[in-house]
């Protein structure tokens, strides 16, 4: 009787522990997959000073909502052509937003699905005095303009954009069309940023598959 006792404590006790080690392992949520369709990225230039000056606020993106925000919990930013990190220190430009994470990117050359995780550590950049982290002008990031007659802003194929964002997530971005539903024969469909991406909710998983 004694015995059967001690085995009863003793497997309760093991039940006990088996359900707390369950409680304790993290719930790894999955990894999500979506398009964003004409984000607006407006700006005014003045072309009376040489090089011209851009202004405007930038339109800043969440990939953790999937939405423009206006707060700080912005990942990637917006301008014209121009994009900025949550992450490092200003740039120098006008009417730029203040870095208030630890958000840094990376340039790969690959195709989208191809690209299963983020980076090594040393692949990514973040924007300082002086400096972007994606690189601007045609050619030198995401980017290629024809100049005229059409001076159409065209993605360059196989440039994938991988973002660590503000609170240490990881994403990736396929930019598809810089126009109103993709529709660049009208110069006023410009400035819409039209992007698949793919988004990691586990902080600190560099997964994006």
């Amino acid at each position: 009787m004694r015995n059967l006792k001690s085995i009863l404590v003793l497997a309760f006790f093991a039940i006990i522990a088996t359900s707390c080690s369950k409680n304790e392992e993290p719930t790894v949520e999955p990894v999500v997959s979506k398009k964003a369709t004409n984000i607006y990225a407006p700006a005014t230039s003045d072309r009376s000073v040489n090089p011209p000056v851009e202004s405007g606020k930038f339109t800043k993106f969440s990939f953790k909502t999937g939405t423009v925000v206006t707060d700080n919990s912005w990942d990637i930013a917006f301008r014209a052509t121009t994009i900025l990190v949550n992450g490092g220190k200003k740039i120098g430009l006008v009417d730029e937003p203040e870095r208030t994470g630890d958000g840094a990117l990376a340039l790969e050359t690959s195709t989208f699905g191809s690209i299963l995780e983020a980076p090594t550590n040393n692949n990514f950049k973040q924007d300082a005095p002086g400096a972007y982290a994606l690189l601007t002008g045609s050619n030198n990031g995401w980017y290629s303009y024809s100049g005229p007659p059409t001076h159409t802003i065209s993605p360059i194929a196989g440039k994938v954009l991988v973002i660590k964002t503000n609170d240490g997530h990881y994403a990736k971005v396929e930019i598809l069309s810089y126009y109103k539903d993709s529709d660049s024969s009208k110069p006023a469909n410009a400035r819409y940023y039209t992007f698949n991406y793919v988004y990691n909710p586990n902080k600190g998983d560099k997964s994006l598959q």
